[in-house]
């Protein structure tokens, strides 16, 4: 519980100081968004998720700036909410990446994942997920793939591996769901996607699995995870080994174009 009230204190403090600008007390500024004003009282103090039509209706007696600088609030809240905790920091490093690139030989990187196939990981997490853990962590990873469109200017290159297109995780309606998304993903301008075909002689990810970002300084920094643990790679040294096994592999994986023209042929096979 302590863990999930430090997680809410953001959106509520921001809540508080906007209330505040605006020169509303609790008790004017509750029946204005149709809340009680302990409802109100608790969001600001961090014991209470922010409803989503508290946001909306904000704007209406905060105004248009103040509406968007508190949803900006809530979406970071939302994404780190239902985030494990061995890997919040690695989502704050991918919210300010200039480029951020993934290896995924286990399950298609989670920036990628369509809802279908989102819930079928989840429907399978062991131990089991309750339904309300279920769903935070669902929302937390739709809400992380906004990055893919809110930063433009950010370069995502993605190499996976073929047999996690053929698996079929969750069944063929699932893997229908995730090959129509990876396409619509790869029409995206600051999106590579690469396959690396099954059949591959040549292949310099044999270690594993590995993201890497480059940050606003343009300093590389590697991420490596697995079974509820990850290391985050920050000397200069090691990203720079993981760095150049991911060019490696750029080479060796089929290109943006023929990963494309694979999902097509995948997709009419199913």
């Amino acid at each position: 519980m302590a863990e999930k009230r430090c997680a809410n204190v953001g959106v509520g403090a921001v809540l508080k100081a906007l209330r505040e600008e605006a020169r509303l007390t609790q008790e004017q500024f509750a029946p204005l968004v149709r809340y009680s004003v302990a409802y109100v009282a608790k969001i600001e103090q961090g014991k209470r998720f922010p409803p989503r039509d508290l946001l909306d209706r904000s704007e209406e007696v905060l105004g248009a700036t103040a509406a968007r600088v508190l949803g900006a609030a809530a979406r970071s809240l939302t994404r780190k909410a239902g985030l494990a905790s061995w890997f919040r920091q690695w989502a704050g490093i991918e919210e300010e990446a200039i480029s951020l690139y993934a290896y995924e030989c286990r399950v298609i990187p989670g920036l990628l994942q369509p809802e279908p196939y989102i819930r079928a990981l989840f429907d399978r997490h062991l131990p089991p997920l309750t339904e309300d853990q279920s769903e935070r962590q669902v929302a937390a990873r739709l809400a992380r793939q906004r990055l893919l469109v809110e930063r433009p200017n950010t370069t995502f290159s993605f190499i996976i591996e073929q047999a996690l297109l053929e698996r079929r995780m969750g069944g063929a309606a699932v893997t229908r769901a995730l090959v129509d998304h990876l396409i619509t993903v790869g029409r995206y301008r600051n999106v590579e996607l690469q396959v690396m075909l099954l059949a591959q002689e040549e292949h310099a990810g044999f270690e594993g699995e590995m993201y890497l970002a480059e940050t606003a300084d343009h300093r590389w920094v590697g991420y490596v995870e697995g079974h509820g643990t990850s290391v985050l790679a920050s000397d200069p040294k090691a990203a720079s080994q993981m760095l150049q096994r991911y060019g490696k592999m750029r080479s060796q994986a089929l290109s943006h174009q023929a990963t494309v023209s694979l999902l097509e042929q995948l997709r009419g096979a199913l």
